[in-house]
């Protein structure tokens, strides 16, 4: 045990010093002096049987406060519940308009081909936007945001801006889970360093990204990320790598709420439909990648908790003390990230029972995979 708890300690060591202090949770979109002039925006909305939100999410963007050309199109995905009359009815200044996307193609997810679509709509519009906003059909965003979004881009030459919207962190499973859902998300994707101009770390949230349209084209568009499920990210680490210098943003919502989820995260199930739906897709469908991740995550987040609890029986003082610093050190880079969602520090010991969920989420999305019944997402199987 003393060994196990020796090299959790030392993996914590490592997290907390050597890894871009990602668990601080400070990355907050930059104020910035608004641009000599502000340029044309679309916002692309892809939706799928989404009619529950998109007339808040569509009003929200049409009510904004973005001093230049702005214009929303939402791709309709073949949804059967009156989404498109539902978007068509939010009110605003901004003009906005709802496309039915075509048949999906294959090699395609249905999410990319409806970003795809409402990216060529907004080509052969009489005057082409400069940027893209994609967000997706239940983020509600300030009426800010957008402005703040451009401003940070132009005067910091950043060719990605994207920020992690506020989720619902509510009753039982949603406050145990998605305050440990970001922690992780932060951990596999250092938000300083994705903003560090010189770091190669790259790294997006799907749910508000702001694109330079010349940088996507640069890539090859919506379908160079053909067949992608984790998109955002994949999209962020093209833009950064295709030219070296490349700079792109990563941040959280600020206590203001700048972007807000409406997705329903209180039960179990929800939170199962949201990771195991991905995350065997993140470790690439690779088994050895399986078997290492749930052997890191038990010894990370399992190891120290059993050294220090399980002292009367491995009787190894060593073991208690080695582990007791380990766990020490997860406490306290989980407060901040606690703090966010407005949580008690004390809900930090939670988070070894929150790592075995996410550890069972994991292997149950492999499980799926090699039964052919992945990625399904509304109606549609990957």
């Amino acid at each position: 045990m003393a060994v196990l708890a020796g090299l959790s300690l030392i993996t914590w060591i490592i997290l907390v010093f050597f890894r871009g202090g990602f668990w601080k949770a400070d990355q907050v979109l930059p104020a910035a002096e608004p641009p000599s002039r502000w340029p044309s925006v679309t916002v692309i909305i892809p939706a799928r049987d989404e009619a529950a939100s998109i007339r808040r999410v569509v009003a929200a963007h049409r009510g904004c406060d973005y001093p230049g050309d702005l214009r929303i199109v939402v791709s309709d995905d073949a949804s059967s519940d009156g989404t498109t009359a539902e978007a068509t009815a939010a009110e605003g200044a901004f003009p906005a308009e709802a496309i039915n996307v075509p048949p999906l193609a294959e090699g395609w997810t249905g999410k990319l081909w409806a970003l795809n679509a409402g990216l060529e709509h907004a080509e052969g519009m009489a005057s082409p936007p400069e940027y893209i906003l994609l967000t997706d059909a239940d983020i509600v965003v300030a009426p800010d945001l957008t402005r703040k979004l451009v401003a940070a881009a132009e005067r910091k030459d950043l060719a990605l801006v994207s920020i992690m919207a506020q989720l619902d962190a509510s009753q039982f499973w949603g406050g145990t889970l998605v305050p440990a859902f970001i922690y992780f998300f932060q951990k596999l994707y250092p938000f300083p360093l994705i903003n560090k101009r010189s770091s190669a770390v790259a790294g997006a949230a799907g749910g508000v990204v702001l694109v330079r349209k010349d940088a996507l084209d640069a890539i090859g568009g919506i379908g160079a990320l053909r067949g992608a499920l984790i998109d955002d990210c994949t999209l962020a680490q093209k833009i950064k790598a295709h030219a070296p210098g490349t700079a792109i943003g990563l941040f959280l919502s600020s206590p203001f709420a700048e972007a807000i989820s409406l997705r329903d995260n209180s039960t179990y199930k929800a939170m199962e439909l949201m990771v195991a739906r991905t995350a065997f897709a993140q470790l690439r469908h690779n088994a050895g990648l399986l078997l290492g991740t749930l052997f890191g995550l038990g010894l990370v987040y399992l190891v120290p908790p059993a050294a220090v609890l399980g002292g009367p029986l491995h009787n190894d003082p060593r073991a208690f003390w080695l582990g007791l610093a380990a766990w020490a050190l997860m406490i306290v880079s989980y407060a901040p990230t606690l703090g966010r969602y407005g949580k008690s520090r004390r809900e930090a010991f939670m988070l070894p029972f929150a790592a075995t969920v996410y550890g069972w989420l994991t292997w149950l999305s492999a499980w799926r995979h090699w039964r052919g019944k992945g990625n399904v997402w509304k109606g549609r199987s990957y």
